[in-house]
């Protein structure tokens, strides 16, 4: 049976696991982006967010392209709800959420997701580990630039409303702060994908063990 065939017979009891999972994932990043940790060039949300590839990537493999992109969708507006009521929560600096990080998360979780998707459904028909392995190192290439770009670059002008970005201008030794702070987000997002192997082979199997 082909993936397009599975993903038109998968009712919602089936995806469910990996609706929850995906809501589980984006509220918990949420959360934990508001902790710093590692003197600041981390937070706790750097260690969660990553595992909506891997949600991703077994939605795909068990069902297909389709049903993976609405488990997508569906973290996309959960994503959008929460960054809603960050923008109306008041923190010591300001809103939890501003306008412009708001922007960067949605645009960055949309557009890393989909590339995900269609990186894998092109080499799905490898070795077990190249699709998931290569659709989430890309799509977390991706993701770490568009968001910490439309976050914090200094050189995109957004209205001072939108939320102050010159703290994140100062210099280090890779260039501005947020330049560092993306190397070392995506950093962790690498170490992720490659441990989010082990259980991608064992639910697959598993799975693919059942439906025999």
């Amino acid at each position: 049976m082909s993936p397009t065939t599975m993903s038109k017979r998968v009712n919602l009891m089936n995806i469910l696991p990996a609706i929850l999972a995906m809501a589980a994932i984006v509220v918990a990043s949420n959360i934990g982006v508001q902790f710093l940790i590692a003197d600041g060039w981390l937070t706790w949300g750097a260690f969660t967010y990553p595992l909506a590839f891997l949600v991703t990537d077994v939605t795909n493999r068990l069902y297909g392209s389709d049903t993976a992109r609405k488990v997508v969708l569906f973290g996309f507006a959960v994503g959008l709800l929460c960054s809603l009521v960050g923008t109306q929560i008041m923190g010591e600096f300001g809103p939890l959420v501003t306008l412009r990080i708001a922007l960067a998360s949605g645009t960055a979780f949309l557009v890393a997701q989909l590339l995900d998707l269609a990186i894998f459904s092109k080499l799905r028909n490898r070795d077990w580990w190249v699709a998931p392995l290569t659709s989430s190192v890309l799509g977390s290439i991706v993701d770490t630039a568009l968001f910490f770009t439309i976050a914090f670059a200094g050189f995109l002008a957004f209205p001072t409303a939108w939320g102050d970005v010159s703290w994140a201008q100062d210099a280090t030794a890779v260039g501005p702060l947020w330049v560092g702070l993306a190397l070392a987000d995506w950093g962790v997002k690498i170490g992720i994908a490659l441990l989010a192997l082990v259980p991608f082979r064992v639910i697959t199997r598993n799975f693919a063990q059942r439906v025999a």
